[in-house]
């Protein structure tokens, strides 16, 4: 099976921190199964995986104490759709500041956490995303991290209105500083699980 954001596939977002039910949600109303991942074994029967915004330090904390730093990388490596948002993106990134213990660390990405101030400073803006349809995605910022390099093989996706950069895909993997799953809009749900790589872990 391909992964084409229409079929059905099983989509796992990590549950150890953070708003991993929004996410669920929105990929049950596109018609997928999701699965709330709290144990490094779940991802073996994963199609695709989202590792939710949050608090980071807590997540990296628990990624570390529960197993999976390892596991999440082999799963980055096997072509099979992984987006990080907001905290997500933070622990795929391989260069973080003020992050104080290590995350997965698999794109070539810096960046700088809470760049856009406090939760009351929270904010939402039309992106465009290259290659989404539809036209601008209304994206929903809180606490979010800021991109501020994106090197080879990554790529900038989306950026704001002043250049200011806030998604960045790297082969099957995508890295967004916004909170897509807080709105009504699943296109982008949809546009990461069309990531998949060949030779992709998917199970045909």
């Amino acid at each position: 099976m391909t992964l084409n954001g229409t079929r059905a596939v099983t989509v796992g977002i990590l549950a150890l921190q953070g708003d991993f039910r929004e996410h669920r949600e929105m990929l049950e109303r596109m018609g997928h199964r999701a699965v709330e991942v709290r144990k490094p074994s779940q991802l073996e029967a994963l199609d695709a995986l989202v590792i939710p915004g949050g608090e980071s330090t807590t997540i990296a904390r628990l990624i570390l104490s529960n197993g999976f730093q390892g596991p999440l990388r082999a799963f980055c490596a096997t072509g099979r759709p992984v987006w990080g948002t907001c905290a997500g993106a933070i622990l795929l990134a391989k260069e973080v500041d003020r992050l104080d213990r290590p995350g997965i660390e698999v794109m070539e990405i810096s960046v700088h956490r809470n760049a856009f101030g406090r939760q009351v400073e929270s904010f939402e803006a039309d992106v465009e995303v290259r290659g989404l349809e539809g036209g601008p995605f209304r994206a929903v910022f809180i606490r979010a991290p800021r991109i501020d390099a994106v090197r080879p093989p990554a790529e900038v996706v989306a950026t704001l209105a002043d250049g200011t950069i806030v998604a960045a895909r790297q082969g099957n993997m995508l890295a967004t500083s916004f909170h897509p799953e807080l709105t009504g809009d699943s296109r982008l749900h949809a546009y990461f699980l069309g990531l998949a790589e060949a030779p992709a872990g998917i199970r045909h």
